[in-house]
């Protein structure tokens, strides 16, 4: 595959599909409110992986929400319940917090598959030690459906609005896992000790913390070249990403990997002199990382490949997940 075919496949893929929908809410939301998105003050705007409001006390209270594709819950409802946990736990060490408890709303048919999505939900909460404290149900629905929220606290944040020209852009991502065949899942999560995931995640507000970095998104359905586009968007900014640098698991496509949802995976915006200290944190916990890109002023995304460079996407005329730039 050619660079030029491997920016065409990531424009066209479900991931940014669905990330590209987020303008339609925003701008919908925004027409909606008397004053426009600008009446949803907080101490970040609309855009990052969490709502952070300030707590009174110099920290922030963190609250966010994921929801779970139909097709992935009927075909896997137990990894579906138990990612719709993950998810929302890997969101709250994104911003450089720790997350504190989860509530769901759950709609099925009966208990199936109700009870296999709790189930999962039940094995991730005491995986990661965040419980289940609430929520909702109704086992009267024609079609199964999840969404889980979630409420953590920081002490400092990682926010996508503050990456800036001249940093690094650094992925950091958990090679030792498999697919979770026939989804484009990464799974390093499930056979994973639960010490050693919650270690690993700590990693995130423990750098925010040391100031060692202040910009961060975890690696999402757009996979990590999406998740750096929304990234850059909201930081109005650009970047040239290397492919080739991204770390990869062995002999898996490079299309099928930058389309890939990591169950531990981070993109961060790092200043030049802090990249070596972010670095070896992770790798000392055996995480893959490595710096793949620098940011600049462009606000376009070039991928690089050996001595080929393609545009992926020019945020001056297209804008990605939307009008949540115009806020940064």
């Amino acid at each position: 595959m050619t660079l030029s075919q491997l920016t065409s496949a990531l424009r066209e893929s479900r991931g940014f599909a669905h990330k590209r929908d987020i303008s339609d809410i925003v701008s919908a939301l925004g027409q909606a409110l008397p004053g426009g998105i600008d009446a949803l003050a907080q101490a970040v705007p609309v855009g990052d992986d969490c709502a952070a409001i300030p707590d009174g006390q110099g920290g922030y209270l963190l609250f966010a929400i994921e929801g779970l594709v139909e097709d992935f819950i009927e075909r896997m409802p137990w990894f579906a319940g138990y990612s719709s946990v993950m998810v929302n736990v890997s969101d709250i060490y994104a911003m450089g917090g720790r997350p504190t408890a989860v509530v769901n709303a759950l709609w099925s048919a009966g208990m199936d598959p109700a009870g296999e999505m709790l189930k999962g939900m039940a094995e991730a909460s005491a995986k990661y030690g965040v419980p289940i404290v609430g929520g909702h149900s109704n086992n009267r629905s024609a079609r199964p459906q999840l969404a889980v929220a979630i409420l953590g606290r920081a002490r400092r944040l990682l926010s996508s609005f503050a990456a800036r020209p001249g940093d690094r852009l650094v992925m950091a991502v958990d090679l030792r896992g498999a697919y979770q065949e026939p989804f484009p899942y990464w799974n390093a999560s499930t056979t994973a000790p639960a010490a050693r995931l919650r270690a690993d995640l700590e990693l995130l507000p423990a750098l925010a913390e040391a100031g060692l970095c202040d910009a961060a998104k975890d690696i999402s359905m757009a996979g990590a070249v999406g998740t750096a586009l929304m990234l850059l968007e909201c930081s109005q900014a650009g970047a040239v990403i290397d492919v080739d640098a991204m770390p990869r698991p062995a002999g898996v496509p490079l299309l099928r990997w930058l389309t890939s949802f990591p169950s531990y995976g981070f993109v961060l915006s790092v200043r030049p002199d802090k990249v070596d200290a972010v670095r070896s944190r992770f790798i000392a916990r055996g995480l893959a990382c490595a710096a793949v890109g620098e940011v600049d002023d462009s606000r376009t995304l070039v991928l690089r490949r050996g001595g080929e460079h393609a545009l992926l996407w020019d945020l001056n005329r297209d804008a990605f997940i939307g009008e949540a730039t115009a806020h940064a």
